[in-house]
């Protein structure tokens, strides 16, 4: 069965005036809804990205140039990635569809298909 990446994209400074209560609930939600495609056979892998914590490598004319990132300027960060199975495209989507990251104002979700490489 085909994988695909799901990437969350997170609206910096949403979740900054929760409580720890709140946070804790919204962690909840993501746990149920990853125990629940797992449960399904279809959630294969999936981890939060350290904030804050990242270096951008780029290659330049004079050697590698790294920088501290992400950049908080972004108007979406990539928080995190799941790693899903799904028939096709549509059926990823539909996969995906009742993720607490849709919520309004959270963030957003890519979902890529992965290409395997031999």
């Amino acid at each position: 069965m085909p994988k695909f990446m799901v990437i969350p994209r997170d609206n910096p400074g949403y979740f900054d005036a929760f409580s720890p209560q709140e946070m804790q609930a919204v962690v909840e939600q993501y746990h149920a809804w990853g125990q629940r495609l797992a449960a399904e056979g279809r959630m294969t892998l999936g981890h939060k990205l350290r904030d804050g914590h990242a270096k951008v490598l780029r290659k330049e004319s004079d050697g590698l140039r790294v920088t501290d990132g992400p950049y908080a300027e972004t108007k979406e960060v990539i928080g995190g990635f799941w790693i899903i199975e799904a028939d096709d495209l549509a059926d990823a989507v539909a996969v995906i569809d009742g993720c607490p990251h849709l919520e309004e104002g959270r963030g957003s979700l890519e979902v890529r298909e992965i290409e395997v490489m031999d």
